[in-house]
């Protein structure tokens, strides 16, 4: 009597798929993808790989500030990158500040992702005035560019609550602010997911089982929605680094005792004219090689998931 073979487990049907068959044939994501894990871990194990603790004011040495890299003359061996104004080493500034960076990407995303996938689900669902309203709503809003919402935004929060109340609450309003400013590229894209979803067979099947309308949509139609919500998500995370350097580079971003790659950036573009270039340099070098690499992957992730235009 023959036995039945066992169905594969959930890891190993992962492992056969074409998603993992295409990425370990494409160099430039697995090269990008091993990039952003280093980047990822380094700002994790901030606290224990760090050289020194930039929030610690009693380690800091202002005779030590504006001292060059280790290699250049001048430079001081305990700081591989040298030091910025205050004293404080490049090096670990930058891997406590890739751990705020990343911090504010990731949350941002994640509140970008609740209200898209809410108002799209509902407005592509529901169709009619809701449809009409939250999508004439996300056009007004895709009117202005991200970075003009930010700012009206931060502005607004500063002038109402005080500069003292927002330095204090800086990470929670740069989300809000990044989150808020940037919802309206995943509603778009799940409405429209969603309105060829809705009139296929499973979803009349659900209807006709008496399902509600939230269970419908969340449990049967956004499973469908994820692949290019996934795509956007890697794309977002980006951008949402890039607004909150770009923020914290006009000054309404995070405060100088908590530094970010942007904050570092702008307090050391006061000096590179002095000779201290090392200061913007490398907080510079590493966020462009960040965004870049998160880029790069999300470029092939919307290759993989769009079969027409992906060569393998």
């Amino acid at each position: 009597m023959e036995q039945v073979a066992a169905a594969p487990s959930r890891w190993e049907r992962f492992k056969n798929s074409d998603f993992i068959y295409y990425f370990v044939r494409d160099k430039v994501a697995m090269f990008s993808f091993a990039v952003f894990l280093t980047f990822l871990f380094a700002a994790l194990a901030a606290p224990l790989i760090a050289p020194s603790d930039p929030y610690d004011l009693g380690s800091i040495n202002i005779m030590n500030s504006e001292l060059p890299p280790s290699w250049l003359d001048g430079g001081e061996p305990e700081f591989l990158l040298g030091t910025d104004e205050q004293g404080r080493d490049i090096l670990s500034t930058i891997l406590y500040g890739s751990r705020l960076s990343l911090t504010i990407g990731f949350l941002a995303v994640g509140l970008q992702l609740f209200l898209g996938i809410v108002i799209g689900l509902s407005a592509g669902y529901f169709g009619g005035r809701i449809d009409s309203f939250l999508m004439r709503f996300a056009d007004i809003q895709l009117s202005f560019s991200t970075m003009m919402v930010a700012i009206i935004v931060s502005a607004i929060f500063k002038a109402s609550f005080g500069s003292q109340f927002y330095s204090q609450y800086a990470v929670v309003m740069l989300v809000v602010i990044i989150g808020i400013a940037e919802w309206p590229q995943y509603a778009r894209t799940v409405r429209a997911t969603v309105l060829a979803e809705k009139k296929k067979e499973y979803v009349e099947a659900a209807r006709v089982m008496g399902f509600k309308a939230p269970r419908i949509m969340f449990r049967h139609i956004l499973p469908n929605c994820l692949s290019p919500i996934l795509v956007i998500s890697t794309v977002q995370i980006a951008n949402a680094i890039m607004s909150e350097a770009a923020l914290s580079f006009l000054g309404l971003g995070l405060p100088v005792d908590q530094p970010s790659l942007g904050a570092l950036i702008s307090i050391g573009f006061n000096y590179i004219f002095s000779g201290a270039w090392w200061i913007t340099a490398f907080p510079g070098i590493v966020l462009i090689t960040l965004v870049l690499v998160i880029n790069l992957l999300g470029d092939w992730l919307r290759d993989v998931f769009n079969p027409k235009i992906y060569k393998g």
